[in-house]
């Protein structure tokens, strides 16, 4: 099924609403490079045929959709969240700031936010209605999907770091990225405070330990 404007429609429904913003967010579970997080507003005018979540659609088709998206989309906003503050923050927190920059960088302050999940990683002042897999089901946080996942791996393709595969992984754990990290070890890019250097005995005296409740998302190599 494609997304549609249901969700939005619910919410604009209320007297408070005038504006909706759905946000999403790529590079949560990558071991190197930003999280970034896109929020777009709507005028719910017919989407770019084709739209749907990022994860359904090739890299080729993703990056045709971007321009009919720029033209379509009333708003559209970006923040990111360096690998710097995921390890000094914690996935949480640096998602929360990311996802506030992508808000307060929109041309229009939204009333009401759609966001991709069941945690608010964004808090107050920000009215959020959570929906888990809202990327399938809703057109504006489809639409930040996509741009979002574009404009990451761009990113990430132009770092360099070529043993690392970054170009194709974008960051993401890979057999390519984890024989680099073996021989190598991380990279400028990379999030030293991630179990995937427990696994790593040759590198594991980088790793950076931070409170246990300071966030999420430290991924093994094995786990």
């Amino acid at each position: 099924m494609a997304p549609t404007y249901d969700i939005e429609r619910q919410l604009l429904a209320l007297p408070s609403t005038r504006l909706v913003a759905g946000v999403d967010e790529v590079g949560r579970g990558a071991w190197a490079g930003p999280v970034t997080v896109c929020a777009v507003v709507s005028d719910l005018s017919e989407p770019p045929a084709g739209l749907t979540d990022s994860k359904q659609l090739t890299q080729r088709r993703r990056e045709g959709l971007i321009g009919d998206l720029e033209s379509w989309a009333a708003g559209i906003g970006f923040g990111e969240a360096s690998h710097a503050e995921i390890d000094a923050l914690g996935m949480t927190e640096a998602l929360s700031r990311a996802a506030r920059r992508a808000l307060e960088s929109l041309p229009v302050r939204p009333d009401a936010v759609i966001l991709d999940g069941a945690h608010d990683y964004i808090g107050p002042p920000w009215p959020v209605r959570l929906e888990v897999k809202a990327d399938a089901v809703s057109v504006s946080v489809a639409a930040a999907s996509v741009l979002a996942k574009v404009r990451r791996d761009a990113y990430m393709g132009t770092i360099g770091c070529d043993d690392y595969g970054f170009a194709d992984n974008a960051g993401y754990p890979s057999p390519i990225h984890l024989t680099a990290l073996a021989e190598h070890g991380p990279t400028p890019h990379h999030r030293l405070s991630w179990s995937y250097l427990d696994d790593l005995p040759k590198w594991r005296h980088l790793k950076r330990h931070r409170d246990p409740l300071a966030g999420e998302g430290q991924e093994s190599l094995f786990g």
